[in-house]
């Protein structure tokens, strides 16, 4: 059984940066596409970034260069990294993991950290 929680929420203010962590418990071996989604208020569940089963990245349009995701495999940890925030940010960010392809339905869901971002 695969589970996972994230970490590093909080809130910051317009330009500044945060960490978000993703801890793995269980196998997640490197056959499992790993991902970090958000939702903001009133709106639908979005993907942020991706890691696929070759660990290749990518990354949605609106964090491009901003926002980069890494994996410390050794720790099982993955990580967020959010540069350059902005209110539009403000969001729950959630790690998501499936066997296989990036293209499904995520199958195991951390319950996420809240981000808050002030102009």
């Amino acid at each position: 059984q695969v589970q996972l929680a994230e970490s590093g929420g909080g809130s910051v203010q317009a330009g500044g940066s945060l960490r978000l962590s993703c801890a793995v418990f269980g196998y997640v071996g490197n056959g499992y596409c790993m991902a970090w989604f958000r939702q903001a208020p009133g709106k639908g569940r979005e993907a942020v970034a991706t890691r696929d089963v070759q660990g290749n990245t990518n990354y949605a349009d609106f964090v491009k260069g901003r926002f980069a995701l890494t994996k410390d495999n050794g720790e099982s940890i993955m990580y967020l990294h959010m540069n350059s925030l902005a209110p539009e940010a403000t969001a729950r960010y959630y790690c998501a993991a499936r066997y296989g392809s990036c293209n499904g339905e995520m199958k195991y869901w951390g319950v996420g950290t809240l981000v808050t971002v002030s102009s």
